[in-house]
């Protein structure tokens, strides 16, 4: 008998059940007419009766109690061993079992129980009751209507001096609670007598938090470990990591000591995938992302410092304020940092050298929300400064899709977990934005105000239906969105492939032409810097030669003007005489007189 079937549906889906009966009509009460109460009443004619003046009325208002509901559950052991079993111990139970499968009557019963199973289990798969028809008509009809958002319930801080919620986390079994981190992130505005606790809220009870987690420290961010409901793992302001069982209390199991801990608030703790379900890592502005385990929070496990010149110098890491970590990559993770870059590492490098990978820029702040698309994981999703921007691994230069720069500044951001386009976004001026890149690229798709005071944090239930913001002044809104908004459309995936490809290509394309132009202006600079070199040789060097080439100027410039002096102080030359050749003959010829005085001499 080989018979595998997988029930899908959960059984906390299928409501009560339902037991019908047949059983006779039953009569509870017989009320007969009575003549002798006629006498009670007077047949009144009809008559016109004014008023002057009406009555005084008054209206009064009152409050009704407020009806509180609490949750409360029972916790089962495992039961039915001899009395000589423990439990506890695994290696008397599988001795015990080993030892009962070797009896003959139990497998003899096992295999009479085996075919009417398999007679139910075949009677039951025979059609499938919760066959859902018409899926496809009611995708269309819903992708018509307009997207809208409302808000579904508000829970609030219930201390009298507000604190930021700044990290929110779903329960990972239907989704029936959220866990809220409360903490002052503003630089010594932390009052001595301002609460460190944070909570866990029941969605359907906004009244009373359901239970409170009371940490040394107050917790920057919060996670649900998706293995096991019971078990958070918090980050604190002081740099210290714990966690919780909610069947032991609202005290932390265990903590991480000081002096093996973060030395900033850690902003970010994700769990990993791993067989025990007991690993997590940590960043902090520290510079510093840590490994943990949960059964020995004594010290870290393993430890990366963010230097990006890779030698490991503390004093010149990125200090860190995102992570991601998707379970298809378990090597692969990413940290977003103050200073605007994603550093992508690979954990299972040799060398702490070769842990870090490569970076992406392009934010001038920091980066407060990073994640890979759940759908394409090669691209992921930033925000940080005043846009969101998605990524392409491939491309290192600058990223293929971006918001425009919005007035306000974003503060967190994450991906739709069932639709491949879609992402949100939140703003300090309390604006919730959904943008879905394959209807509209330039705005949102829809936009609401939430609140009046800044958004901080930002998180979507697994089924994509809900989401809560948390604001600065503690209150976590639980938002319900469209159909529309969280159901996968026709052909959506190949769009999106197809989009992201297309940009990729572009990108890189771009990329390409910078690099060669970036290849030439090196090239001609060392042509240049050549012949500078060859000419250098025997020569003067060029400081020298503006300064020759100065000092003629301004010779030639001091022997024009004394030469203009010495023409301007010369006398003025008087007119040339001219002489023909007849006043040279006269001049050449004696007197007559003369030259016989002369002769008788």
């Amino acid at each position: 008998m080989e018979i595998v079937y997988v029930y899908t549906k959960k059984r906390s889906e299928f409501g009560r059940q339902c037991n019908f009966s047949d059983r006779p009509a039953e009569l509870h009460v017989d009320i007969l007419p009575d003549p002798s109460l006629a006498a009670n009443f007077v047949v009144r004619d009809p008559c016109d009766v004014p008023l002057q003046c009406s009555q005084e009325m008054s209206e009064h208002e009152v409050n009704t109690e407020r009806y509180e509901s609490e949750s409360r559950g029972i916790n089962h052991v495992e039961g039915g061993w001899p009395k000589d079993v423990n439990p506890q111990e695994m290696e008397q139970t599988i001795r015990f079992r080993k030892k009962v499968e070797k009896d003959e009557h139990y497998i003899n019963t096992i295999m009479q129980l085996g075919s009417h199973m398999e007679h139910c289990i075949k009677q039951n798969n025979a059609i499938d009751i919760y066959q859902v028809y018409f899926e496809e008509d009611e995708e269309m009809e819903e992708c018509e209507e307009q997207p809208w958002a409302k808000t579904i319930n508000v829970f609030r801080d219930p201390n009298e001096i507000k604190r930021t919620a700044t990290s929110l986390s779903w329960h990972p079994d239907g989704s029936r609670k959220l866990a809220v981190a409360y903490s002052c992130l503003e630089f010594q505005r932390a009052t001595s007598d301002m609460s460190l606790d944070s909570y866990i809220w029941d969605i359907a009870n906004p009244n009373k938090p359901e239970m409170t987690l009371k940490p040394v420290s107050p917790l920057v961010c919060l996670e649900y470990n998706p293995k096991d409901s019971h078990i958070l793992v918090g980050g604190c302001y002081n740099g210290q990591i714990a966690y919780w069982d909610t069947r032991k209390g609202s005290q932390p199991v265990e903590m991480s000591t000081i002096e093996h801990s973060h030395r900033d608030p850690v902003y970010k703790v994700i769990w990993l995938q791993s067989k025990t379900g007991t690993d997590a890592f940590s960043a902090s502005t520290d510079g510093q992302v840590l490994w943990w385990d949960i059964r020995k929070m004594s010290e870290p496990t393993e430890r990366l410092v963010l230097d990006p010149s890779k030698k490991g110098n503390l004093d010149n890491a990125l200090g860190a304020i995102s992570l991601e970590f998707e379970t298809t990559m378990p090597t692969k993770f990413m940290v977003g940092t103050e200073q605007g870059l994603v550093v992508s590492c690979n954990r299972k490098a040799k060398t702490p050298a070769e842990k870090i990978v490569c970076t992406y820029s392009g934010h001038h702040g920091p980066i407060y929300a990073l994640q890979r698309n759940p759908f394409f994981p090669k691209n992921f999703l930033t925000v940080a400064d005043w846009t969101a921007r998605i990524w392409s691994e491939d491309i290192k230069e600058s990223s293929i899709m971006w918001t425009k720069y919005h007035m306000a500044f974003l503060t967190d951001g994450c991906w739709s977990p069932v639709r491949p386009s879609v992402f949100f976004t939140v703003k300090m001026d309390g604006t919730l934005d959904v943008w879905d890149f394959l209807f509209k690229q330039n705005d949102p798709t829809l936009s609401l105000k939430v609140c009046d005071e800044a958004l901080y944090s930002l998180r979507v239930q697994d089924n994509g239906r809900f989401l809560s913001c948390g604001s600065q002044l503690g209150t976590a809104t639980l938002l319900e969105i469209s159909p529309g908004l969280c159901t996968l459309q026709r052909n959506e995936k190949a769009l999106a492939t197809a989009m992201f490809e297309r940009e990729t290509k572009r990108e890189k394309i771009l990329e390409a032409r910078h690099r060669e132009i970036r290849l030439k202006e090196r090239s001609r600079s060392e042509q240049s810097k050549e012949e500078e070199g060859k000419e250098a040789h025997g020569e003067e060097s060029a400081e020298d030669l503006v300064a020759q080439a100065e000092k003629e100027f301004f010779d030639i410039v001091e022997a024009e003007l004394k030469r203009r002096e010495k023409e301007a102080r010369k006398p003025t030359p008087l007119p040339a005489l001219v002489l023909t050749e007849s006043d040279v003959l006269l001049h050449l010829t004696p007197p007559l007189g003369t030259g016989s005085e002369d002769k008788t001499e």
